[in-house]
C-alpha cells in the first residue's frame, strides 16, 4: 500500500515542508535513502524556511552545479534525478515551485576503463604453475561465465550442476520471488551461467569430494570476531568463503607489474569474456543473454574489440575481385 501523505493545508509551501512530504511519500527505504541525500542538500542550499515558489529554475541549477559539479557522473545523474522526481512531485500536487533548468543535463555515462584482456593473456596466466588450483579455477571460471566476481563467490557446492556445466547465482538487483505464506524474505529470482571445459576440468579437482559449503574457501578458519553466514563456512572444517577482497589481492599478486595495486582487477574478465564473444560474432542479444545486461547501451561499455579484430572486420570492405585474388 502507498503511503498516505498529509500535505499542508494551502498551495504554498516552504522548501524544507516540501522536501520531507516528498520524502514521506516515498515506500521505498533505499530510495528515500537515495534521494534524501539529493534533495536535503538541496533544500539546505536553497534555504530551507523560504517559500518553494520564490525558487528560480536557475537556483536550482547552480545548487545542482555548487553541490555535484565536481563529482562523478553517476553521482550527478543520481542527486539530479532525486531533485528532479521531487520538483515534479510539488508539480503534480498544484505545489508551485521551479524545474531543473535545461542547462543542468543529465551526462552521458562514460564508457568504462576496464580493459580487455586477450585469450592468450588469460590462459597463459592461468596456465602458470606458481598459480594455485583455487586461483586457476576462480578466474577459469569468472572468464568462460562471464559472470560477476560477486556471483561467482557466493556459489555454493550444492548448487553447481556439473554434468551440465551451470549454476544458480543471485544477481546484481536481483528480484524477490512473489511471496508466499511462509517464504522467507531471502528467497530471491535466480539466474542460471554457464561454463565451458576449462572450468569443468579445475571444478572436480578443487572441490576433492566436498559436498557442501562455499565452492571458494580460504585455507584458515573465519577469525572469532568475523560475523558471517552459515552458508558462506566450510561446516565440515569452518573455513570461510574466499571473499571478493582477498580475491582481488591473489589476482594482483600475479600480475601487478609495477607495485602492489598495479595488477589486473577480478572484473576484467567479465570484459574479457564478452569482448571475445562478440568478436567471434555471437548477436547482440545473444551478448546480452549471457551478460544478462537488459539495456544494450550497458552491455556496450563491455565490447571492446581488438585492433588486430578491427583490421579483420576491415578487410571485409575490400574490392571483391582482389579478395578473390583476380580482377580485371
Amino acid at each position: 500500500m502507498p503511503t498516505v501523505v498529509q500535505l499542508p493545508a494551502g498551495k504554498a509551501l516552504a522548501v524544507r515542508a516540501a522536501a520531507d512530504v516528498f520524502l514521506d511519500s516515498l515506500g521505498n527505504p533505499n530510495t528515500v535513502r537515495n534521494y534524501g541525500i539529493g534533495v536535503g542538500k538541496t533544500a539546505e542550499r536553497l534555504g530551507e524556511a523560504r517559500p518553494l515558489a520564490s525558487v528560480a529554475d536557475d537556483e536550482i541549477g547552480e545548487a545542482l552545479e555548487l553541490l555535484w559539479g565536481t563529482t562523478a557522473v553517476n553521482t550527478w545523474n543520481s542527486r539530479r534525478a532525486g531533485v528532479l522526481s521531487w520538483l515534479g512531485w510539488c508539480r503534480e500536487r498544484g505545489y508551485e515551485g521551479p524545474m531543473v533548468p535545461a542547462w543542468a543535463k543529465r551526462l552521458a555515462v562514460p564508457d568504462s576503463e576496464t580493459p580487455a584482456r586477450s585469450k592468450m593473456a588469460v590462459d597463459r596466466l592461468i596456465a602458470r604453475r606458481e598459480v594455485h588450483l583455487r586461483e586457476k579455477t576462480l578466474w577459469r571460471m569468472l572468464y568462460e561465465t562471464a559472470g560477476r566476481s560477486e556471483e561467482i563467490l557466493g556459489v555454493n557446492i550444492e548448487e553447481l550442476d556439473l554434468a551440465g556445466r551451470r549454476c544458480l547465482v543471485k544477481a546484481k538487483g536481483a528480484r524477490t520471488k512473489a511471496r508466499r505464506r511462509g517464504q522467507s524474505r531471502e528467497d530471491y529470482v535466480l539466474e542460471p551461467v554457464y561454463w565451458d571445459a576449462g572450468t569443468a576440468r579445475l571444478l572436480p579437482r578443487l572441490l576433492k569430494g566436498r559436498t557442501r559449503g562455499p565452492v571458494f574457501v580460504t585455507a584458515r578458519r573465519a577469525g572469532p570476531g568475523k560475523v558471517i553466514g552459515p552458508r558462506d563456512v566450510w561446516p565440515d572444517t569452518g573455513a570461510a568463503g574466499l571473499s571478493y577482497g582477498q580475491a582481488r589481492a591473489l589476482l594482483d599478486i600475479h600480475t601487478a607489474t609495477q607495485g602492489p595495486g598495479t595488477g589486473w582487477d577480478l572484473h576484467e574478465y567479465r570484459h574479457s569474456a564478452l569482448t571475445h564473444l562478440g568478436e567471434a560474432g555471437a548477436s547482440l542479444l545473444m551478448l546480452m543473454a549471457r551478460s544478462r545486461h537488459r539495456k544494450p547501451e550497458n552491455l556496450r561499455r563491455y565490447f571492446k574489440p581488438s585492433p588486430d579484430a578491427i583490421a579483420e572486420l576491415t578487410s571485409l570492405l575490400a574490392p571483391g575481385d582482389t579478395r578473390r585474388g583476380g580482377g580485371t
